[in-house]
């Protein structure tokens, strides 16, 4: 069986700085290469290169890179010409990848027009190709916009595209980053029926257990080279080099719980007395939640329904489900930030629901949230000093700010001439620390964790649950997490509740729930995880 795609020797560089060094495989009908490390090692450069989607700035030499055409001697026509037709490309973010201004069906088509299929041809394909995903009401949906669309169905109808001309060689770079579990398990079933189908797929993921369930071969990368490469099976089982090891050890599950999953020190905060008597009640409570909205045909729709917990100091509260299942919504309220239709939420036993606002303005230092993707929650013209100098309260005296941010930044692991840079020169890891040292500024009692690492690869994810124990044992801060990673929710959490259609169907310690559910849906979300083989591994 000939190769569809043989790299040889490939080496990218930018401006003269080398990006990825000497890499090499070769890509067989029907199979699947998975490619994995974490941000920066390089991945996405190696498959754009496929492509000659690298830009003009890239520099870039191989002994053989060949998909069917010599890409090193391809003309820009002969290389439009192999996009779509040859190989397909889905993109990780499906929101940020789809015009948002153009319906579902206009960008499915749009390879078709490239490649002179008949407008008169295009909208029966476009209907075909959402029904090959399992795209429901696909006449409805092609006239969409893509904001009007689930996460879930976003992404398939990124594949469709990809699929458009009937590629024989399919790049997936994370396409179930930041999906709920029974979602990118619906997409893995996808992706596997084509790999059933002989189209060969190239997977790039920092998720080990998506590549494990997918991959015949898999390459590990780390600063652009690769470090070890081999079956599946053997290179995830009994790991050879160090930093594969490390990816491994940082995969968060309940065997990880109460252990470091990164292997960098803890962060130096200095250790606080506690702030109230344990038996004076639960921080945070939530009594008879309901939240319901008007929707755009005046139906009333409820969204939350009689949602009730308690969240004592220090610990850990995890809260998941799917998409729409009401855990954004249920933070929100906790937060103040939208007011129940029904029910209360009492913060250190207080009213914090229910009540104006300039009764709450005062004690809300005691609540602070981290949301999931920080670059949108910080504006872009302030620097990260100036951001976490806004969160400081009042009573801070102008004299020692300065000094409290770079105190701040220290303690969540970073330099304090962070200070000066803006949210767009840092990674995400960076960010994300960043975005905690804002949260903490005030020195809360609560903090409510929303998606805080579903955007990160595996080892940044780890620093970060790392960093978020550590301030959580220095200063006796309850958490409430949210997430659809059930790995990191039994890590992480003390206590787990489920949610479903804005309900919670099961509640528990987090061993009960993920251990031994008992309703039919938490049984359903834990089945929905890819194999569990690796975290006997980890």
């Amino acid at each position: 069986m000939n190769d569809l795609i043989t790299v040889r020797n490939l080496s990218v560089a930018f401006d003269g700085h080398e990006v990825v060094h000497d890499v090499s495989f070769s890509l067989r009908p029907g199979t699947c290469l998975g490619i994995v490390g974490e941000s920066g090692s390089g991945k996405s450069v190696t498959v754009r290169s496929l492509l000659g989607l690298n830009g003009p700035r890239a520099q870039v030499s191989a002994s053989t890179l060949d998909v069917g055409t010599d890409v090193l001697t391809a003309s820009p026509e002969e290389l439009r010409r192999l996009r779509g037709r040859r190989i397909g490309y889905v993109l990780q973010d499906a929101l940020v990848s789809l015009d948002p201004l153009r319906t579902v069906g206009a960008e499915i088509a749009e390879p078709l027009r490239i490649h002179g299929i008949p407008r008169s041809q295009r909208p029966g394909r476009v209907q075909e190709l959402l029904t090959s995903v399992s795209v429901p009401e696909p006449e409805l949906r092609a006239r969409q916009l893509p904001s009007e669309l689930s996460g879930g169905l976003r992404q398939r109808a990124l594949i469709a595209a990809a699929l458009a001309l009937d590629p024989e060689v399919l790049i997936a770079d994370e396409p179930t980053t930041a999906l709920d579990v029974t979602v990118q398990a619906q997409i893995l079933e996808l992706l596997e029926e084509n790999l059933a189908a002989g189209r060969a797929i190239i997977l790039i993921s920092h998720d080990l257990a998506v590549v494990e369930r997918l991959a015949d071969q898999v390459l590990v990368m780390h600063e652009g080279r690769v470090v070890e490469e081999g079956a599946t099976d053997r290179v995830l089982s009994a790991p050879q080099h160090p930093y594969t090891r490390r990816l491994l050890a940082a995969i968060p599950s309940a065997a990880s719980r109460g252990g470091r999953l990164s292997d960098l020190p803890p962060a130096p905060i200095a250790e606080r007395p506690a702030r109230r008597d344990p038996s004076s009640g639960p921080v945070l409570a939530a009594e008879s939640l309901g939240k319901s909205y008007r929707g755009p045909d005046r139906t009333l729709r409820q969204v939350v329904e009689d949602v009730s917990f308690t969240l004592d100091a220090g610990e850990t509260l995890g809260i998941v489900g799917e998409s729409g299942s009401g855990k954004s919504t249920t933070a929100w309220m906790a937060l103040a930030l939208t007011d129940p239709t029904l029910g209360r939420v009492t913060l250190d036993g207080e009213p914090w629901t229910g009540i104006p606002e300039r009764r709450r303005r005062s004690r809300r230092r005691r609540i602070a949230v981290v949301q999931q993707d920080p670059l949108s929650s910080f504006d872009p013209r302030w620097t990260v000093g100036r951001t976490i100098t806004d969160a400081l309260p009042a009573s801070q005296p102008e004299a020692g700010r300065a000094e409290r941010v770079a105190d701040l930044l220290r303690a969540v692991g970073l330099d304090p001439s962070f200070a000066s840079r803006h949210p767009l020169t840092l990674s995400g890891g960076q960010r994300q620390r960043a975005a905690i040292a804002r949260a903490i500024a005030t020195d809360p009692e609560v903090l409510v964790l929303d998606e805080p690492v579903s955007a990160l690869d595996v080892s940044v994810q780890a620093q970060v649950l790392d960093l978020l124990a550590d301030l959580q044992q220095a200063l006796g801060t309850a958490y409430l997490f949210i997430s659809h990673d059930l790995g990191v929710i039994h890590h992480v959490s003390d206590r787990v509740l489920v949610m479903q259609d804005g309900r919670i169907v099961e509640s528990g310690t987090a061993d009960e729930v993920l251990h031994a559910p008992r309703h039919p849906y938490t049984r359903q979300l834990v089945a929905a995880l890819p194999r569990p083989e690796l975290e006997e591994i980890a």
